[in-house]
């Protein structure tokens, strides 16, 4: 049976910026991506199912001749629910109070003589599931067919769920990850590592004069990972592949720094999904950076307000400030976005997509996709700088790359318009 990781269409909007250029299945919480966990669960080479203009990078076209599963993609398995997931059957559906996890459809289609299934059922198929509430007609799944999930189910809604479940995922990840393996050398000399919590390298790791701290949480390093002279580090923490702590940081508990990362200053408890920088001194705590973004030297990130009350976020969904229920929550950068030198970010501040912070004073709580200042930043311009940024990390720039940011600077072009000249 093949298996698909879906966007929840609510729930998608309610990750924005994120997931603007990203299927739900692609966000990193712990060590992995959750498509990685659902791989580790169910087996390799999970599809996608989002939107369509992410699809000719991201989708797969669901083959009629099988049954398929799919799987609910901002759902983080554990073995009980991937249990429960892989028993489903034909015309099942898995829930957990009124959300759905995932549900299976049976072959919609038999063969043609050269063993082709037909395009009109597939199409069919294709126009009745996405963006529905819940996916395929309402009709399909009732009385028995519905199965009530009893367990535990954690599920990333919004943003904010990212950095609150880093630190647990990054201990259930070492769990799998790590199974039956033995830690290879570090290289460097003059690390001092202390606590109950278990340091697990990759290879070809160097960490140089500096003291890790496993009391609170396990600390992972991925392959070609390093830390420079002077750090001080606290687990729960994940340095993923080629990703790199530089001299003095200051790495408190519950950070993922993803892969080919550069991290430097003070952070906590925050996410880099990969190829991000915050290569200089500044504080980022409570916060979720997406791909090729870039802090400023002297970048600050407040996660407190001044009068301790609860912090409001924007929310692309109701196009409004929402409530957070959290007293701590910092910064949500969107891919390819940067902010100038001695930037200082206001509690639960969000920046779309590929804009350029810079202003005297704090900025707006909520920057739009491509901004430049006040400005917006010509299109044409961004895909230049994303073509120099991804070559100097020796990645291609593809046509699917900029077909992406073209859409999404033609779909928030209304909220530039709206919040770039107040």
């Amino acid at each position: 049976m093949q298996y698909l990781l879906c966007d929840d269409a609510s729930v998608r909007k309610n990750l924005l910026p994120l997931t603007f250029t990203r299927p739900v299945a692609l966000l990193r919480v712990g060590i992995t991506t959750l498509r990685e966990k659902w791989n580790h669960c169910l087996g390799p080479d999970a599809g996608f199912y989002t939107e369509d203009y992410l699809s000719a990078k991201y989708g797969m076209r669901r083959d009629m001749k099988q049954e398929c599963l799919w799987i609910n993609a901002s759902f983080i398995p554990d073995k009980a629910l991937a249990q429960a997931v892989g028993s489903l059957k034909a015309g099942q559906i898995l829930m957990k109070e009124g959300r759905w996890v995932a549900f299976v459809y049976e072959a919609l289609c038999r063969p043609d003589s050269e063993g082709h299934a037909s395009d009109a059922a597939s199409d069919k198929q294709d126009s009745c599931l996405f963006g529905s509430p819940l996916p395929g007609e309402a009709g399909k799944f009732s009385g028995d067919s519905v199965i009530e999930y009893s367990g535990e189910c954690r599920q990333i809604r919004y943003p904010w769920d990212i950095f609150q479940e880093n630190s647990r995922q990054i201990s259930l990840d070492m769990e799998w990850l790590t199974e039956g393996r033995t830690s290879c050398r570090i290289g460097g000399a003059g690390l001092q590592c202390y606590g109950s919590h278990p340091l697990f390298a990759e290879e070809d790791v160097v960490v140089e004069h500096s003291l890790i701290d496993t009391t609170e949480g396990p600390v992972y390093l991925g392959k070609g990972s390093r830390i420079m002279p002077g750090c001080l580090v606290k687990g729960p923490l994940a340095l993923c592949e080629g990703s790199l702590i530089k001299m003095g940081a200051k790495i408190y508990g519950g950070n993922t720094f993803g892969p080919y990362s550069k991290v430097a200053g003070e952070v906590e408890n925050s996410v880099f999904i990969g190829y991000s920088n915050k290569a200089h001194d500044g504080f980022l705590g409570d916060a979720v950076l997406g791909e090729w973004c870039n802090l400023g030297a002297g970048t600050n990130c407040s996660n407190l307000k001044n009068d301790y009350t609860e912090v409001r976020v924007w929310n692309y969904a109701e196009e409004r400030f929402i409530k957070t229920g959290l007293q701590f929550c910092g910064l949500i950068m969107g891919d390819h976005s940067k902010s100038a030198i001695g930037t200082q970010f206001n509690t639960g501040t969000v920046v779309g997509v590929a804009a350029n912070v810079f202003a005297a004073g704090f900025p707006k709580n909520y920057i739009p996709s491509f901004s430049w200042g006040k400005e917006t930043y010509r299109v044409e311009r961004a895909l230049e700088t994303a073509r120099i940024v991804y070559g100097r990390r020796g990645k291609v720039f593809a046509e699917e790359d900029a077909r992406i940011l073209k859409t999404i600077h033609e779909q928030t072009e209304s909220n530039r318009v709206r919040f770039n000249t107040n």
